[in-house]
């Protein structure tokens, strides 16, 4: 019986020993360098841009300086914002400039800005728009949403939705686009104001944010931060840089923007809400003089771009083109470039960036560029006014 109890006892010994050893190995290998460990999913590297010449232009309304938003009434007319602050409206090949347009503080990159037409303006009549406004606390200005009618050559019902605070007389991103969602939502942007260190990531201030409301400028019932104590209610996300593209995309109901980064970083973001896109505290730009922002490039808090630009292209205007006049275009992305001044197409697979490709170079600096109820891809161009893009002739 002892000697039966002492062969267990060994056996029992040996087996212990061995988990032990079978442990001790596998916490070294989880240790271990070699050990393969889980990622945060990786942003793709930027990609370079092909050029594609079998676009050109043609004229369709000259004599605009800087041609910063447009969209269209039913009637096929077009509504264009002049960043000096005037809005125009381009009916039978006849330009006319629509009075009573609220005060603009125009100053560096602030001005009249986007302009969007209700979707359902056949039954409501609204038309909206984003300037930098002087009203309010401070001196300078600040970025505003308002929304009015148009009674023959004139703004009427004229209302200021939302104003962000407070002014300052700086002179940089102010944003702004709107867009609607299939909900009926307005969403619009809003730049960081050059204050980068201060607004961003405070909830609490205006500016470096997207925000959403009602029609009417109401705040949505379930925004993200309704009821949290002197947040911001109308931001429904944050750490933004200064967006100037904005869509709907309609094969997910999302709201994409792409917003300037510093020198390098460009981005493209699907806006969630109460997401933080991170800015400044995670860029893939660095300052104008080469030295480095931050050397955090994405962290789990933070929601990570779907694109990058590096170099920096100076986005401004974005598209989804569904219109079947461009079938090679179908169902990607078209974005201006300030910079380098050619309009560049972003090819989509689901919600990744496969090939970037020049349309149309040496067009000017590209402000905007929308699709038209006709179908036609137009484009605000600085110092033109609005082109269409054509197809070469094969």
């Amino acid at each position: 019986m002892k000697k039966s109890l002492l062969t267990i006892g060994i056996v029992a010994m040996l087996f212990a020993c061995a988990e032990d050893a079978k442990n001790k190995d596998k916490a070294e290998n989880e240790n271990s360098t070699d050990a393969p460990q889980q990622e945060q999913s990786k942003v793709p590297d930027p990609i370079p841009a092909e050029t594609n010449e079998n676009y050109t232009t043609q004229m369709v309304v000259d004599g605009i300086q800087i041609p910063w938003g447009m969209d269209f009434l039913p009637d096929g007319s077009m509504l264009i914002s002049d960043k000096s602050g005037e809005i125009i409206h381009f009916k039978d090949g006849k330009k006319q400039k629509l009075s009573n347009v609220p005060e603009v503080y125009i100053r560096g990159q602030g001005g009249l800005l986007d302009i969007a037409v209700h979707p359902d303006y056949e039954n409501n009549g609204w038309i909206y728009f984003t300037y930098a406004s002087p009203e309010g606390e401070g001196e300078g200005g600040n970025t505003a949403l308002g929304r009015a009618k148009i009674d023959g050559s004139k703004l009427s019902e004229v209302e200021v939705l939302y104003k962000a605070a407070p002014n300052t007389t700086k002179g940089q991103h102010f944003g702004s686009r709107i867009t609607f969602d299939k909900n009926g939502y307005l969403y619009f942007s809003a730049g960081e104001r050059g204050a980068r260190d201060v607004n961003p990531q405070d909830i609490t201030r205006d500016n470096g944010k997207v925000y959403r409301l009602n029609d009417d400028g109401s705040i949505p019932s379930d925004n993200p931060f309704v009821g949290q104590e002197n947040a911001k209610e109308a931001i429904y996300s944050y750490g933004h840089r200064n967006p100037q593209g904005m869509l709907l995309n309609p094969e997910t109901g999302e709201i994409w923007v792409h917003e300037h980064g510093p020198q390098g970083g460009d981005e493209i973001n699907i806006v969630k809400a109460a997401a933080n896109y991170g800015w400044p505290i995670v860029t893939y730009g660095e300052n104008y003089d080469g030295t480095p922002i931050t050397e955090e490039r994405s962290k789990p808090e933070f929601e990570d771009p779907i694109f990058y630009w590096l170099p920096s292209i100076a986005p401004s205007g974005f598209e989804y083109v569904t219109s079947d006049k461009y079938p090679e275009l179908k169902g990607n992305l078209l974005a201006g470039s300030l910079k380098f001044q050619y309009l560049e197409l972003l090819v989509l697979d689901g919600k990744k960036i496969t090939k970037r490709e020049k349309l149309v170079e040496n067009v000017g600096r590209l402000r905007d560029v929308v699709e038209g109820p006709d179908g036609n891809i137009y484009l605000g161009v600085e110092g033109k006014g609005i082109l269409k893009l054509v197809k070469k002739s094969e």
